[in-house]
C-alpha cells in the first residue's frame, strides 16, 4: 500500500494560520496612519502602539511553550486562535490609546504560542530529513503574508475604513479553527487519515513520534533539565540571533509602510505595492535555504555546516545591505537594500527552530518557546526603538545603523558559540 502524504496537509495548516497570523499583526502597520490622523496620536504614541504586541508575546510565547508540552498543539493553538479573533475585533472597536494598547497586548498574548505548537507539530509528524523542508514550507507563511498583505489590507484600507478592515480579518482568523479541530491529531498515530506506510515513514529515524505528546511528563520541566537548556551554548546563541532576526522582522514589518510614505512620499496604495518584492525576495530565501540546510544536512552529515553556517551568513549580509540604505535619498537603492536585508535575515529563518528539533527533541516546543520570549522582546523593542527615534530625530537613519550593528553581533557569537552536532551529543 502506498503511504499517504497528510503530513504535508498538517504543514499546509500550520502554514495557512501563521499566514493569518501574520497578516492580522502587520495590518497595524499600514492602518497606524489613517489612526494617528483620526485619533490624533504622536509618532511616539503609534510606537508604542506597534510595539504593544511584543509586551503580550513575550509572556504566553515562554508559557505557550511549556503548555504545548503538556496538553499538546491542538488544544493550545485552537485556544489561543480564538483569542486573537477577540483582539482583532477590539482593534476594530477602539476609540482611543488604551483600547489599541490592550487590544495589541491581548494579539500578542493569543499568538504567543503559534510557533512553539508548529514546532511540537512538525517535531512529531515528521521525520528528521524532513524537517527543515517541512519548517521551511511552513514558515513561508511569513513573508507571503507580508507580501500579499500589504496589497490586500492597504486596499481593504482604501475600500473601507480600518475598523472594517478589522473586521474582514476577524472574520478569517476565525474560519480557520474548525478546520484545525476537525484535521489534527497531536500525534500521527490518532489521525484516521494517516495510514500505516506514512506512519512508518515517519517514525524512521524518530523516536519522539511513538510517544504522543500528551502522554509526555504533565509537568514543567524539572530544575536539572530546566538549567541544562538555559545554559546550553548552542541554544542561547540560536536566541540571539533569533532575537536579530526577530528585531529585523518587527522593524520593517511595523514600519517599513511609514519609512516608505514618510521618506519617499508614497500614498498608501503605493506602500502597499512597494513592499511587495522584499517579502516575496524572503519567501523565495527561506524556501532555498531550508531545503538547502537538509541537502547539506544530508551530504555533510554536520549540522555546524547545514545550521551554523547558515545563520551567520545570512545575518552578515543583512547587515551589509541596511548600512547604505541608512544614509540614500534614492528610491531604488533603497528598495535593493532593503530587499537585500530582509530576504538575508528571513532566508535562516528555518535554520533557528532545525536546532531546536535537532539537539532537544522532547523538549522542542518548550525551548522554542524560550526563544521565541526574545524574538517577542525584539517584537516590543524594534517598534518603540524606531517610534521614539523618528520622535527625536525625525528620520530613520539610527534605526538602521542599529540593526546593522546587532546582525554583525549575531554573528561573531554564532561563530563562537554555535555548536549543535557537539550539543546535541551533550543533550542526549
Amino acid at each position: 500500500m502506498a503511504a499517504t502524504r497528510f503530513r504535508w496537509f498538517v504543514v499546509f495548516l500550520l502554514f495557512a494560520i501563521t499566514v493569518v497570523n501574520y497578516v492580522d499583526r502587520a495590518a497595524m502597520s499600514y492602518a497606524i496612519p489613517l489612526i494617528e490622523h483620526q485619533l490624533g496620536f504622536s509618532p511616539a504614541q503609534s510606537g508604542g502602539i506597534l510595539g504593544a504586541f511584543g509586551l503580550g508575546y513575550a509572556v504566553t510565547t515562554l508559557l505557550g511553550g511549556f503548555a504545548v508540552d503538556r496538553w499538546g498543539a491542538r488544544i493550545v493553538l485552537a485556544v489561543a486562535a480564538l483569542a486573537w479573533c477577540l483582539s482583532i475585533g477590539m482593534t476594530g472597536l477602539a476609540s482611543g490609546v488604551a483600547m489599541l494598547y490592550a487590544a495589541r497586548v491581548l494579539l500578542g498574548s493569543s499568538e504567543g504560542p503559534n510557533f512553539p505548537a508548529l514546532t511540537a507539530a512538525v517535531t512529531h509528524w515528521l521525520s528528521p530529513r524532513e524537517r527543515a523542508t517541512a519548517l521551511a514550507c511552513a514558515l513561508l507563511s511569513v513573508p507571503v503574508a507580508l507580501a500579499v498583505g500589504g496589497p490586500i489590507v492597504s486596499r481593504l484600507l482604501d475600500w473601507l475604513d480600518w475598523r472594517a478592515t478589522f473586521g474582514v480579518l476577524f472574520a478569517l482568523s476565525a474560519a480557520w479553527v474548525p478546520l484545525w479541530w476537525l484535521f489534527f491529531r497531536d500525534s500521527p498515530a490518532e489521525s484516521r487519515f494517516v495510514n500505516h506506510a506514512e506512519l512508518d515513514h515517519i517514525r524512521s529515524g524518530h523516536e519522539a513520534v511513538t510517544t504522543p505528546p500528551h502522554t509526555l511528563p504533565k509537568s514543567w520541566p524539572e530544575g536539572a533539565a530546566l538549567k541544562a537548556l538555559l545554559t546550553n551554548r548552542t541554544l542561547l546563541a540560536n536566541t540571539w540571533a533569533f532575537f536579530v532576526f526577530g528585531y529585523f522582522l518587527f522593524f520593517f514589518m511595523t514600519w517599513l509602510p511609514s519609512y516608505l510614505e514618510h521618506k519617499y512620499g508614497l500614498d498608501l496604495r503605493a506602500v502597499g505595492l512597494f513592499t511587495v518584492l522584499p517579502w516575496l525576495a524572503a519567501a523565495l530565501s527561506l524556501w532555498l535555504f531550508g531545503r538547502g540546510s537538509d541537502a547539506l544536512l544530508a551530504r555533510t552529515g554536520r549540522l555546524r555546516i547545514a545550521r551554523s553556517y547558515l545563520i551567520a551568513g545570512t545575518q552578515l549580509v543583512a547587515a551589509i545591505a541596511v548600512v547604505p540604505v541608512a544614509f540614500t535619498g534614492n528610491l531604488a537603492v533603497a528598495l535593493a537594500g532593503i530587499t537585500v536585508a530582509v530576504a538575508a535575515s528571513m532566508g535562516a529563518n528555518a535554520a533557528y527552530y532545525a536546532v531546536v528539533v535537532d539537539i532537544v527533541p522532547q523538549r522542542a516546543a518548550t525551548v522554542m518557546g524560550m526563544m521565541d520570549f526574545a524574538f517577542a522582546l525584539a517584537g516590543f523593542l524594534a517598534p518603540a526603538i524606531t517610534g521614539w527615534v523618528l520622535g527625536e530625530r525625525g528620520s530613520f537613519e539610527s534605526g538602521f545603523l542599529l540593526m546593522a550593528a546587532l546582525a554583525l553581533s549575531s554573528v561573531l557569537v554564532v561563530a563562537l558559540f554555535h555548536r549543535p552536532d557537539e550539543d546535541r551529543a551533550a543533550a542526549n
